[in-house]
Order: structure tokens, then C-alpha cells, then sequence
């Protein structure tokens, strides 16, 4: 008995050791299922996060390469002047005494305008006239004197020479006269008065009071400065016959800041005679047409010249351009609606907005005009065409 209960005495631990083992390799192979679903759940959230990560294609405006006939144009800002300025000034001295217009309203030439004192220039003039009657009598008087010996002729002469002083004195003391009615001397429109009744206006050379100015309506001059280069290129192509004339003269459009696709048009009237050497520059006076008044002097306003004969071109749209440091690009579409960089060679302007592309670009090719900003070559983008080439579309 004793024998029996050692040997189970003995093999208690062995079993116990047995099961410790089993329930060890259950745990272990419990924790390697929970490592291998807790890795496949891991890489399914993973995916699931990447998938969800990838944003959607950048919606674009695309519009295609045109290609038309077109004159080359350049832009400059040009300023408007008037054909006719007029500073009045005092001619003759005196007290101010009445102003007859009002200020901006459009005069006629030989309109009374100003009012000096008249008094004491009339009193002069009538003093110069009883002496010039006097002298003419005692001239007229020589002849008959002179024939009785009772003058000799140094005195007759005398007389003749005194008769035209006195006559040259009226007509001085006449044209003072006149002179204190300030005219208007070109139709326009006049400025406000700058010295107002009372005031004591002079009229010495060098020094006479400004009483206001006035500028001529109608027909507008506006002068504009060209660089060097264009100057050189206008010149070439008017010597080898290939600018655009109508009339013989060459035309030019115009816009002010609030207006756009220059709607006004004229014409080269005139160049400077030399370049100046300080900015490189040549001034060109052109004249356009005033019928709306809207061309004021002093306003500013974009000029448009042209630089080429009418020739094939490719045109894009000026929201297309980009610049990368020196050089100008474009963005590309293809057919798989992917981005591709574009350098490009660019030429004047072709108005509406459009520049002219010299080379980079084929007709038919696809170019970005809106949305260039969120693109990056390579990228696949999701394009949309714009209504027209030449229409304005708003920038995403």
C-alpha cells in the first residue's frame, strides 16, 4: 500500500506539469490568433485610410489653341490731351470787374468772358485821339505852309513825323482799350476763374495775372511713349510695305480704365524727331475722335499699335499663362485628361483678352485657363470646356 501511494505520490506532477504545458500552448496559439486578425485588421484599416485619403481629380477650365488671321498689336499707356490750350492772361492792368461765365461750360471763341476796369484806359484813348486830330491838321497844314515859305521842310517833315506818332499812340491806347475785354480766343470748354472781382489783375510782360484756361472739344490728341524695339519693328514693316494703313494712315484703338476691348478708334497723327536717350522711348501723337466728350485732359488710357501685317496665328487665352522664373508656360491637357508643362514663346496682344503664341503649342492642343493654381504637371485633372475662347469665365 505504502508502495502504490508513493508511485502516486510520484505522478501527481508529472500530470500536473502536463496540463500547464496544454493550457500554455492554448494561450499561445490564442495570442497568436489575435496578433494575426488584430495585423489583418490593421491592414485593412490601412488600405480602407489610403483609399479614403485620395482625393479627387482638381475640376479645370480647358480651352483649345485657336488659330486665326490677326494683326500683332502692342499696349501702351498713353495720356490724353487736348488739340488747342489757351492760357488767358491779363493783357492790360486793372481791377477785376466782372467774370460772365460759369465755371466748365463750353464757350465760343470771341465770347466776353472777363471785365477790367475800363475808365482809365478809356480816358487815354481819348486823349490819345484829340492829339492825333491836333497832329493830322498841323500835317495837313505843311503842305500849304511849305508851299508859302512860311515852314521850311525840316518843320513840315516834323509835323508828318508827329501826325504818326499820334496816330501809333491811338491805336496803342485803342488796342488797351479792347484789352479790358478779356474774349475767348478758341471755342472749348473753360476752366473756373482763378481771380475774382475786385482783385487787381497786371498785365506786364513776364508777369501777367492767369485768369483761367481753356481747352478745345472735338478730336483728342493722346501721346504715347514706344520702346526701342517696337520702334525698330513699326519702322521695318512700314519701309518693306507690310503695316496695316487705312487711308494712308496707320490705325490705332484705344480704352479707357473703365472701358475694355478697346472701342475707340484713330489714328498715328504724328512722331517726335528724336528718341530720347533717358528712357530709350519715342513719343507718338495719335488723335482719336471726342464725340461723347469722355476723352478728358489729364486721363490716362491703354493704347493699342500695330506691329505686324495680318498673318496666321495662334491665340490662347491670357489666363493661361504662367511664369516659372524667366521664362512663360502653359498647362496641357491630353487626351487622358493629364497635366502636361508647356514653355511657350509669347507675342503681342490680339485684344479680347488673347496673346499670341509664337511656339510651344500646336492648333487643337488643349490648354488650363481656369484653376492653373491647383495643378501640377503629371496630375490627372477633370477638365470642363469653357463656353468660348474669347468669353470671360470667372477664376475658380
Amino acid at each position: 500500500m505504502n508502495t502504490q501511494a508513493n508511485a502516486s505520490a510520484r505522478s501527481a506532477p508529472s500530470r500536473f506539469r502536463w496540463a500547464i504545458a496544454g493550457v500554455a500552448s492554448l494561450v499561445l496559439a490564442g495570442g497568436a490568433l489575435t496578433l494575426a486578425l488584430a495585423e489583418s485588421s490593421d491592414s485593412s484599416s490601412s488600405t480602407s485610410s489610403t483609399a479614403a485619403a485620395q482625393p479627387p481629380p482638381p475640376k479645370v477650365t480647358i480651352a483649345p489653341v485657336e488659330q486665326k488671321t490677326i494683326t500683332a498689336y502692342e499696349e501702351f499707356t498713353g495720356r490724353v490731351e487736348a488739340t488747342e490750350t489757351v492760357e488767358l492772361r491779363a493783357r492790360v492792368s486793372g481791377h477785376l470787374e466782372h467774370v460772365h461765365f460759369q465755371a466748365g461750360e463750353v464757350v465760343k471763341a470771341g465770347d466776353l468772358l472777363f471785365t477790367i476796369d475800363p475808365r482809365w484806359y478809356r480816358a487815354q484813348f481819348d486823349l490819345a485821339k484829340a492829339r492825333a486830330e491836333v497832329a493830322e491838321r498841323e500835317a495837313a497844314r505843311s503842305a500849304d505852309l511849305l508851299a508859302a515859305d512860311a515852314i521850311s521842310q525840316e518843320e513840315a517833315d516834323a509835323r508828318k513825323a508827329r501826325a504818326a506818332e499820334a496816330a501809333a499812340a491811338l491805336r496803342t491806347a485803342q488796342l488797351d482799350l479792347e484789352h479790358t475785354e478779356v474774349r475767348a480766343p478758341i471755342t472749348g470748354r473753360i476752366s473756373r476763374a482763378l481771380v475774382t472781382p475786385g482783385n487787381l489783375v497786371s498785365g506786364a510782360p513776364g508777369g501777367a495775372t492767369l485768369l483761367t484756361t481753356i481747352v478745345a472739344t472735338g478730336p483728342a490728341y493722346v501721346y504715347a511713349d514706344i520702346d526701342e524695339g517696337t520702334l525698330l519693328k513699326f519702322n521695318r514693316l512700314q519701309r518693306e510695305g507690310r503695316l496695316a494703313t487705312v487711308n494712308g494712315r496707320v490705325p490705332v484703338s484705344l480704352q479707357l480704365a473703365d472701358e475694355s476691348g478697346y472701342p475707340r478708334h484713330g489714328y498715328i497723327e504724328s512722331a517726335d524727331n528724336r528718341v530720347n536717350p533717358s528712357t530709350g522711348s519715342l513719343a507718338l501723337r495719335l488723335v482719336f475722335a471726342n464725340d461723347d466728350g469722355a476723352l478728358i485732359p489729364g486721363l490716362f488710357a491703354r493704347v493699342r499699335i500695330p506691329v505686324g501685317s495680318p498673318e496666321p496665328a495662334l491665340l490662347i487665352s491670357e489666363r493661361a499663362i504662367g511664369t516659372d522664373q524667366s521664362q512663360k508656360f502653359v498647362l496641357a491637357v491630353d487626351e487622358d485628361h493629364v497635366a502636361a508643362y508647356r514653355t511657350v514663346q509669347l507675342g503681342g496682344s490680339a485684344g479680347t483678352g488673347q496673346r499670341i503664341v509664337r511656339a510651344g503649342l500646336n492648333p487643337g492642343d488643349r490648354v488650363i485657363v481656369n484653376g492653373l493654381q491647383r495643378v501640377r504637371p503629371g496630375m490627372t485633372v477633370d477638365p470642363e470646356f469653357a463656353v468660348s475662347s474669347s468669353h470671360s469665365v470667372a477664376a475658380r
